[in-house]
């Protein structure tokens, strides 16, 4: 079956570029956990410290991502492994996270969170976190593990709550004459169905589920972030998003600037201002700078372009912290 889905694909792309056009070559890589170190930004002298740099990049979820033609990973796995990988070397005097993330699911965030607490309970080194063009949410959660937040000016951040979406396509499906009956165990083994209406008793419960889960983000933002006032956090955790000038105002960030400013302070508390920074990738994938992606370029093809974004107007089922707008 695969060969034939194989030789269904290279028949598609010889009769669209024709005879005499540059052939598709498909080169396999072996699919490991093995990380690599890789140094993005020179130190100085002979014996160099490290300050690792860990993203906290694109949806958030304990679940793998990718697909044909690309490279698979599970992001809080890495995520982990990335900290192991910074634990277990005496070199490594602190981590800068850089983060440019909407958020994801409550239980992801929350991980990833919790592991960071972890590492710094462990090694005591320091923790910094710099915020890109977004850290909303559950990346703001996460980020709250760290000893400090540096936001770009521009950033956006904050999106502080909980989500669960679900939508009624019950009237719309009766229009073209199709039901949904359930037959469940429960009264409200499914809740928050979509070919159903929400029952008041549905809403409380599911109600009740955020409230729980949006004190324990608070609790979070509060513990961790000492310049954000009481007077300040109703309006910092409605929901709504600030830029990174607003958000150090209000005191959802410790300072302003670029991830440069983010990593030359992790030097600074880690005393090691000849570190050089590295990054843990796979064997595969790109790194040309301290901004590259460690995904690998997706190859392309102009057979079929199907566009999946990692956050979409619908989510799968259960409770967010992103910033999905």
């Amino acid at each position: 079956m695969r060969r034939l889905l194989f030789a269904v694909v290279v028949l598609a792309l010889f009769n669209l570029v024709g005879c005499g056009a540059p052939s598709l070559l498909i080169t396999p890589v072996q699919n490991t956990n093995r990380l690599e170190e890789i140094d993005v930004a020179e130190g100085h002298g002979w014996s160099q410290p490290k300050i690792a740099m860990i993203e906290v990049e694109g949806m958030l979820a304990n679940v793998r991502t990718g697909g044909f033609l690309q490279p698979t990973e599970n992001v809080v796995s890495l995520f982990t492994q990335q900290l192991q990988m910074a634990e277990q070397d005496p070199s490594v005097k602190a981590v800068v996270l850089r983060v440019n993330s909407p958020g994801g699911t409550v239980t992801a965030s929350d991980t990833m969170y919790q592991e960071i607490q972890r590492f710094k309970a462990k090694t005591h080194k320091p923790v910094i976190a710099s915020c890109q063009e977004v850290c909303a949410s559950g990346a703001y959660y996460v980020s709250c593990a760290s000893d400090e937040i540096v936001a770009n000016p521009t950033s956006i951040v904050g999106s502080i709550g909980v989500i669960f979406n679900t939508f009624d396509a019950s009237q719309g499906l009766a229009k073209i004459g199709i039901y949904s009956s359930a037959v469940k165990s429960g009264q409200f083994k499914d809740m928050g169905s979509p070919f159903k209406p929400v029952t008041p008793q549905e809403r409380e419960l599911m109600q009740g589920m955020v409230d729980d889960y949006f004190a324990r983000f608070k609790s979070v933002v509060t513990t961790n972030r000492k310049n954000l006032s009481k007077q300040n956090l109703p309006t910092a955790t409605d929901g709504r998003v600030f830029s990174g000038e607003q958000a150090l105002a209000i005191g959802l960030v410790d300072r302003v600037g670029l991830l440069e400013d983010a990593i030359d302070l992790a030097k600074q508390k880690a005393n090691a201002p000849n570190a050089k920074v590295v990054m843990y990738k796979r064997p595969y994938g790109y790194n040309g700078s301290i901004y590259a992606s460690t995904n690998a370029p997706v190859p392309q093809a102009n057979v079929l372009h199907l566009d999946l974004p990692e956050t979409g107007l619908f989510l799968g089922k259960g409770f967010y912290y992103i910033w999905n707008p």
